[in-house]
């Protein structure tokens, strides 16, 4: 019987007993590299491109989870892609967050007595359960670990051991989010034996949360309505209601009692200040990490001045789709009714109040609005952002407010953060700074055209920028040998999404003229 990938503190640097498993769990040795520092290494053997690109996988006994239908995957796509170059990031970024990130899974076949029944921290963590972490950083986002698992869901109806993986990662988000909803990247349980990681930021946040439970507690809407996508995609790709117990059930009521709470007015009727049940503080030696370099954007804003689109369209379309989630599921009428209502509420107010007229652009939608007629005029290249609002659901790509937003935010002269060098260009953002631009943006302009010579460009840049055979967080614009992060797990799954969009949809740009497309089945 062979034995399959549960990350071993050789691979880690964690103290971590590996389970016995099936044949998608594999003991590693303590031979396995820490991946960041292999990441940033080349290997061998090497693309027969012009770019000689090195492949990036971790050898089979080192790798933390494995599917024979991914693997197939990877065959399929790489035997037909003309750029070879190009087929060697797919080899490596498909396979990335199977091969890399599976920090602790428990399924039926490693399940011990004590995970049987586990209630710790005021959490469950009986049955399957899955920990996924971002990459180099040991902590799961809520948005990262959804969006590492996308490319997986169309395969989970087949392989019985990727439906416990995604299963086991949206139990372990449900508890994450009742345990601490305002927070947006969690430790490792602690029945995984898995030592929390340590973050040096300083901050001060209310209510209070544990630090063997919370690695980040910085609010972000979107981290909630990732949480609804895991699950809302599960169902639609496995028709498996399986994830609706009573503990996600409580997730969801955890969910829309704190989008209450966040809706809230920061002054009552009589113009008093209330202060929100959410507090976040944080010390650092500039004004605003994030936005100490954005233009025209003061340092201290007031409590609850802005509100993001981008987040607010996205749970929009979340709210509505696990409303339908719950009608497969029968017995839920009302609750679907509510989340039906909330989202069509939702989203009628991201249009009433985050469309702004532009002098040049006409009618476009803002990054972020304020109760004062205020407005942000940007874009971010992290998702959700303007730019992905097709890609989110929320509308259509010919969408003419939408168009004309994406000529804002792709000029240098509508968008702050759009950034262009001798060498690379793309959407960035206050994370990083003027600098450098993030690969990720040019995979959802990708993602989000209908023009094939755009879509060719986008992913051309890519491709140049990625010369460890990886796509980094963000690039110089003006020397692509300077990136930020060797192995973030998230940008991986987008690059490979967007392959298997564009072999789907526009095989002739991947694969040559007359080429069928290819779809994963």
């Amino acid at each position: 019987m062979s034995l399959s990938t549960f990350l071993t503190a050789a691979l880690l640097g964690l103290q971590v007993n590996a389970l016995p498993g099936r044949n998608h769990q594999a003991v590693v040795t303590r031979d396995c590299p820490d991946y960041t520092t292999y990441s940033a290494q080349k290997h061998g053997p090497y693309s027969d491109g012009p770019l000689k690109l090195p492949f990036q996988r971790p050898v089979e006994s080192c790798r933390t989870f494995s599917s024979e239908k991914v693997e197939k995957v990877i065959d399929d796509i790489t035997s037909r892609l003309v750029d070879k170059d190009l087929a060697q990031i797919f080899r490596n970024a498909y396979p990335n967050t199977l091969d890399t990130t599976i920090r602790w899974h428990v399924d039926d076949s490693n399940m011990t007595a004590m995970h049987r029944n586990t209630k710790r921290e005021n959490a469950d963590w009986s049955g399957l359960q899955t920990f996924i972490v971002t990459g180099d950083i040991n902590a799961e986002w809520l948005r990262d670990s959804t969006n590492q698992l996308t490319n997986y869901q169309k395969l989970a109806s087949q392989d019985k051991d990727l439906y416990n993986l995604i299963l086991g990662a949206i139990r372990t988000q449900s508890e994450f989010v009742i345990g601490s909803p305002y927070c947006n990247a969690f430790q490792a349980p602690s029945v995984s034996g898995i030592k929390p990681e340590n973050n040096t930021q300083v901050d001060t946040v209310h209510p209070p949360y544990s630090k063997s439970f919370v690695y980040e507690c910085k609010y972000e809407l979107d981290s909630l309505a990732h949480f609804l996508k895991l699950g809302r995609e599960f169902h639609e790709n496995t028709g498996s209601t399986e994830h609706l117990t009573e503990r996600w059930f409580k997730a969801l009521q955890t969910v829309l009692d704190s989008i209450d709470a966040q809706s809230k007015p920061t002054f009552n009727s009589k113009s008093q200040y209330v202060k929100n049940v959410y507090t976040f503080q944080r010390q650092t030696t500039i004004a605003a990490p994030a936005l100490s370099e954005a233009p025209s954007v003061p340092a201290m804003m007031p409590p609850f001045y802005l509100t993001l689109s981008p987040p607010n369209a996205m749970m929009s379309v979340e709210l509505q789709k696990t409303a339908t989630v719950l009608k497969a599921a029968g017995g839920h009428d009302d609750l679907a009714d509510e989340l039906q209502e909330r989202g069509n509420k939702l989203a009628e107010a991201v249009r009433k109040h985050g469309i702004v007229n532009h002098p040049v652009y006409g009618d476009v939608y803002a990054f972020e609005v304020d109760g004062y007629g205020g407005r942000i005029l940007m874009d971010d290249a992290n998702v959700p952002s303007l730019l992905s609002l097709p890609y989110l659901g929320f509308l259509d790509e010919t969408d003419q407010v939408y168009q004309n937003t994406r000529k804002m935010i792709t000029s240098k002269d509508g968008n702050p953060y759009f950034l262009e060098g001798s060498d690379f260009h793309g959407i960035g953002g206050p994370h990083i700074g003027l600098t450098n631009a993030w690969p990720m943006s040019l995979l959802i302009q990708a993602q989000t055209s209908e023009n094939a010579t755009e879509i060719k460009e986008c992913i051309d840049l890519v491709r140049d920028s990625s010369l460890l055979g990886l796509i980094h967080e963000s690039i110089n614009v003006n020397n692509v040998t300077a990136y930020t992060r060797p192995w973030f797990s998230w940008a991986n799954s987008v690059f490979a999404q967007t392959i298997l969009k564009v072999a789907a949809e526009k095989p002739e740009i991947l694969f040559g003229d007359d080429a069928e497309p290819y779809t994963v089945q």
